[in-house]
């Protein structure tokens, strides 16, 4: 059988040195013979047992945990079965050379001579000691280290839609009867009945008026006044001043009766300022009204004070 190694695979000598680069150093002349060998098997190598080394050196500083028992039974079938052949070991310095004689068998698959020099077969020990060293620390290493933390969830964005207030129901305004009723509960309000006049169409009236000067707005109030056609004729208010001439009283607006009308109240819409209102007269007039009254149909009529 050839003593060449395999093509990619050291010899003795190049294993010698490159175990000796790593575990002691090599002398000038040593290195000058390394450098002289297949450059790609030796940098190949030459990487494996640093690594080696590397790993067996992290070993020292890993902290120690005990192993887990079926990782433990495991590595300790894998030794076994590793050196199987070796039934005679009764130091560390025979079970390191066995190793590497395990080491260097997968290495190189040549017949190993039967005596090698002490020194070559130590150095051979400690590259299989090392192989060893590492597949041991891998393994350690690969239980200890720690899971990568899990990774945070994502917290769902849910998009909640604007919250829409309801609108506000809108308030009916009030009505001229209560209108009505906030002047009569003031105090300052002016109030006098309202008295029917010998008119015919003022048959079976009543009422009454209540006016606030502060802020000119007033109503009527009528129970049992006749119903009108607003196209034949209106009703229309008069408002008299003491302040101004009692032929032009101020106009306060026409207004209609409904048929079976029981009780009216009607707004007052002075076209002018009433400083002093002495008196209110309701007179019968054509559609709009008239701007002077001939006060021929009066039909109620109610003074102050």
């Amino acid at each position: 059988m050839s003593d060449t190694p395999p093509q990619g695979q050291p010899d003795e000598a190049m294993l010698d040195l490159l175990v000796k680069q790593v575990t002691e150093g090599l002398s000038p002349a040593e290195q000058r013979a390394l450098d002289v060998l297949d450059s790609e098997t030796a940098s190949a190598y030459s990487r494996e047992l640093e690594r080696a080394a590397a790993a067996v050196t992290l070993a020292g500083s890993a902290k120690e945990q005990p192993l887990p028992p079926a990782l433990a039974e495991r590595l300790a079938l894998q030794a076994s079965e590793h050196f199987a052949s070796i039934t005679e070991v009764t130091d560390l310095g025979a079970a390191r050379n066995a190793a590497a004689d395990a080491a260097r068998a997968s290495v190189r698959p040549v017949a190993r001579p039967a005596a090698r020099p002490a020194a070559r077969h130590n150095r051979f020990g400690a590259y299989g000691w090392l192989a060893a060293a590492a597949c041991l620390v891998l393994a350690i290493f690969g239980w200890q280290r720690s899971p990568s933390p899990p990774v945070a969830p994502v917290a769902a964005v849910v998009t909640v839609p604007p919250t829409i207030a309801p609108l506000p129901e809108k308030v009916a305004p009030p009505t001229a009867a209560e209108e009505r009723a906030e002047l009569l509960a003031k105090s300052d309000s002016l109030k006098t009945s309202l008295g029917a006049t010998k008119d015919p169409a003022a048959a079976g009236v009543t009422g009454d008026v209540v006016w606030d000067p502060a802020t000119q707005r007033g109503f009527l109030h009528f129970a049992g006044l006749a119903a009108n056609d607003p196209a034949v004729h209106q009703y229309q208010i008069w408002i008299f001043d003491a302040g101004r001439d009692k032929r032009y009283p101020v106009d306060g607006g026409v207004f209609d009766v409904s048929a079976n009308a029981a009780e009216v109240v009607i707004p007052i819409r002075a076209t002018l300022m009433v400083r002093k209102p002495a008196a209110f007269a309701v007179t019968v007039e054509k559609p709009g009204g008239v701007v002077v009254s001939g006060r021929e149909h009066v039909v109620a009529l109610g003074a102050i004070g």
